[in-house]
Order: C-alpha cells, then structure tokens, then sequence
C-alpha cells in the first residue's frame, strides 16, 4: 500500500516538471519568434542595369618622341661668331641661329669672281678671233683647218666660263652657309655650341637640335595578336587614344592612331604602332614612358555592374544579389566579361532592366530568398576604363 502510494506520488510529480519545462520551451519560441519579427529587414543599396554601347579599349606602355627633330650642323667650318638662340627657346622656321666668321669664305668667293672675269675675257677674245676666221673663209683668206681651230678655241672658251661660274656659285653658296637658319619651327635643346667654338664640316656634335613638339609621337609595341583589333577601330572611328601617366592620371592629351610596322619581332610577338597627338601645353616631352588606352572593339547592349557587386564563390564562380519587383532578394550565379573601368560586363545571368544590390548584398545568405529594404544609390558618376 505504501508503495502505491509512492509510485504514484513520482508520476504525479514526473508529468508536473514536463509540463512546466514544455511551457517554459514554448515561452522562449514565443520570445524568440517576436524578437526575430522586431529584427529590421537587410537595407541593400541597388542600381538598375540598363543595357548600355561600350567601347573596348586596351592600355599599352610607350616612350614619347618629338614629331620632328632636326639637327642644326655647319655645311662650312670656321669660327662661331654669334649665336642667336638659347636653350629652350621657341623658334620659327628660318630664324638666324648662328653665324660663322664669313671672311675666308668671302675671300674665296672673290678669287672665284676673279677667275670668272678672266674667263669671259677670254670667251670675248676667242668670240671675236672666230668672227675674223669666218669673214677670211669666204675670201679663201684662211684655210678650213685654221678655221676649225679657232672654233674649238672658242667652245673652250665657252666652257671655261661655265667652269669658273660654277665655282663662283659654289663660293657664293658656302658664304651664305655661314649663317645658319631653322629649318623647323621649335624648341631648341640643351647641348647649344658656343661663340668662339670652332666647327668644321662633318663633325661629330650637333651645333644645335630642334624639336617640334606642339606635336608628338608615341611609339607603343602591342602584342601581334591585338593589332587587327586596333586597327579596324582606328578604321571605324570608334574614338581616340587616350594618354595616361604611370602613376594613373590622365593628361589633357588625345591621339590618333598613324602608323604600324610591318614586321612582327619573332622573339617577342609583339608589333610596333605610333600615335600622333596634339601637345600645346607642351604636357609630353620626349623620352617620357606613357600608357596609351586605345580602343579595340564595341559591345552593343553590354549589361555592366560595379566590380564590388559581385560576389565570389568559393569554386571561383560570382554571384549577384537581384531584387525582385516584390522586394525580395536572392543570390544568382552569373558569368562575367571584360571589366570596364570599375565595372565589369556580365555576359550571361542577367537581364536588361532587372535591380542588382551593390552594397550590403553580402548579408544575403546563398540559397535564401529573403525580403528586403532595398534603396536607390545616388546617380553613379560617369566612369572611364582603367
């Protein structure tokens, strides 16, 4: 009796405390179902993509050179006795650069114009013998073989005078080779020979060089397999090269593509091209290594998205977070293309006009769909590749 007794005050107490710990149980999924209904939803920012021309470009490195470099070389040796010009300065074409002492020249000249008077002396001698020779031949006065002599003597004479003013000529250009003008329109560089150097013809050093650089070349090598791609953009008008420093920044310089070579070196693969590009401000300056963006293709309809609106799986895959008209958001697999400045083309994935989360959208778990407060970024501001 005492047992039964027992045995049935444990079952009472038994059901009592499963009671209890299922009402206990029920009240924490009721506090934890109310606090996870006052959590506020995912505040995603979101860009609506639109399909969009995009010009393909690609960047190469090149050294810039002067559009026209010329030289300045004595064509007569001597003294220097002016110099007109200092380094860095802005010429024109046929300013006065140096003067060379002209007095040996001149006296040349003079021995040249001395000869010359001699010979047309003798021409007049001979002129007039011939003259006599003809009128005695037709009184037999003379014989034919005396008048044949007479007749060369004066194609001597002739020839003589020829000579001697060709030298005169020679001598006449040589003085005026003594002051040297530009050839070019430019700026004169460093290296200027002095008053008092003296300079002879065919010597090693350059009195002068000027170079043109209100416009320049940029000489780029690209990779052989691009090259038929440049060109038929450069054809197409598709737009112009662009001109970057090193360290990124743009210069107010555009190009167009001019030239390439013709032969591929076949321990690089790669080809050379030159661009031509307006310099007023004088912002390129030869020697300089630039980078040259030049387009090379177009893609109509390109879906582009904010490099940081993707998502990396961990096989490498990207994902993209798409809201949904209801304002649902899930993570979808896509395949991406070529990045355009600090975007990237997605090729396949997504489509024209659908609304993509660029920030926050890592706080949507993969294989969730899941509602959210989704907000308009501001205006994205124009971009260019890079």
């Amino acid at each position: 009796m005492i047992r039964r007794k027992i045995l049935t005050l444990s079952c009472i107490g038994l059901m009592a405390g499963t009671l209890a710990i299922g009402q206990f149980e029920n009240r924490l999924y009721v506090a934890s179902a109310e606090e996870q209904a006052m959590e506020p939803a995912v505040r995603l920012t979101v860009r609506k993509i639109q399909p969009e021309r995009i010009v393909l470009e690609s960047e190469y490195a090149g050294r810039v050179s002067a559009h026209r470099r010329v030289e300045i070389r004595p064509q007569v040796g001597g003294l220097i006795l002016e110099r007109h010009v200092e380094e860095g300065a802005r010429i024109s074409a046929g300013d006065v650069l140096f003067r060379i002492d002209p007095a040996q020249l001149q006296a040349d000249l003079d021995v040249a114009e001395a000869a010359l008077a001699r010979a047309e002396i003798a021409e007049a001698h001979a002129r007039a013998a011939v003259e006599r020779s003809d009128s005695l031949l037709t009184r037999n006065a003379v014989s034919q073989q005396s008048n044949d002599t007479v007749h060369n003597d004066m194609r001597l004479a002739k020839s003589g005078v020829a000579e001697v003013r060709a030298v005169v000529e020679r001598r006449r250009l040589d003085l005026n080779f003594a002051t040297l003008h530009a050839p070019i329109g430019g700026y004169v560089a460093a290296g200027l020979a002095e008053i008092g150097d003296l300079v002879t013809v065919g010597g090693d050093t350059a009195l002068a060089v000027v170079q043109d650089l209100e416009t320049v070349n940029i000489d780029l090598r690209l990779p052989e397999t691009d090259l038929d791609a440049v060109l038929m953009a450069a054809e197409e008008g598709l737009g112009t090269a662009t001109i970057y420093k090193h360290q990124g920044a743009a210069w107010p310089v555009t190009g167009t593509l001019k030239s390439s070579d013709v032969i591929v070196d076949q321990g690089t693969g790669y080809v050379g091209v030159r661009i031509e590009a307006a310099n007023p401000d004088l912002a390129l300056l030869p020697g300089m290594f630039v980078r040259a963006r030049l387009p090379r293709g177009v893609v109509e309809g390109a879906l582009l998205v904010p490099e940081e609106a993707v998502l990396r799986t961990g096989d490498g895959g990207a994902q993209l977070v798409v809201v949904s008209t209801d304002g649902d958001a899930m993570r979808r697999d896509v395949r991406l293309g070529e990045r355009v400045a600090t975007r990237v083309i997605v090729t396949t994935g997504l489509k024209p006009g659908e609304v993509v989360a660029v920030r926050g959208q890592d706080r949507v778990p993969d294989g969730v769909m899941m509602p959210v407060e989704a907000h308009p970024e501001d205006s994205p501001k124009p971009e260019t590749q890079s």
